[in-house]
């Protein structure tokens, strides 16, 4: 009896050791698909292969690695059965979302921003879930910028926006429009369990509302 006892000591002892892998979701509710583009910064692993395509309201779930993970998310459009010759997302311009995290599955930290310097393309809205502590606002340009984008700086036949960058911060101002350029709402995120990309959302989602939100998207994530 004891030796079995001890056995389920050191079993829980494994268990409450365990971490879970941080999730990166990339929701898509335009109303086209998209291609989402997944790149890690130079030296890093690539945690996608960049060939999946999200029709309206997919979804596509990747972990991050067990240590440290930064680089972007773009929505490509208009892409081929190979995922490429896309119109839009490819190469500039593009909405991009930038993700920072330490420690993978057992975060203790998270940096993440949405950034308009390269120009605009679809909406991006991203926001951390399950965090275990810290301010983790949902950050993101849920405008579609596209619709009174200035003639002059329209390309790829209206499907993106070069700018300008006061255009782009007067309409989204919890973006990036500037290499210098930071957010007005702070954050200092710990340990969330999913950073979620959401794709054309209709509004940005914050305090009790969020929370709510998020339980709406997860029970999307479980049906599907």
């Amino acid at each position: 009896m004891a030796a079995a006892l001890a056995f389920v000591v050191v079993l829980l002892a494994a268990g409450a050791g365990a971490s879970t892998a941080t999730t990166l979701t990339i929701h898509n509710l335009c109303p086209h698909p998209v291609w989402p583009l997944v790149t890690p910064n130079s030296g890093l692993p690539s945690i996608s292969d960049n060939t999946a395509r999200l029709d309206p309201n997919a979804l596509l779930s990747l972990s991050f690695p067990p240590t440290f993970w930064a680089g972007r998310v773009a929505a490509r459009t208009g892409c081929d059965a190979a995922a490429s010759g896309c119109w839009t997302g490819a190469a500039p311009p593009a909405t991009v979302v930038q993700v920072t995290v330490h420690d993978g599955g057992n975060l203790d930290r998270a940096a993440y921003s949405v950034s308009l310097v390269d120009g605009f393309n679809v909406p991006a809205v991203v926001t951390p879930h399950a965090a275990a502590g810290g301010q983790c606002p949902a950050l993101g340009c849920a405008a579609d910028l596209n619709c009174d984008c200035p003639p002059a700086q329209r390309a790829a036949e209206g499907a993106a926006c070069l700018g300008p960058p006061r255009f782009f911060k007067s309409r989204c101002p919890l973006t990036r429009t500037t290499p210098t350029d930071v957010e007005p709402t702070p954050q200092s995120c710990r340990g969330p369990g999913e950073i979620k990309v959401v794709f054309c959302q209709a509004t940005i989602v914050t305090g009790a509302a969020a929370d709510a939100e998020a339980m709406v998207i997860r029970s999307v994530v479980a049906d599907s």
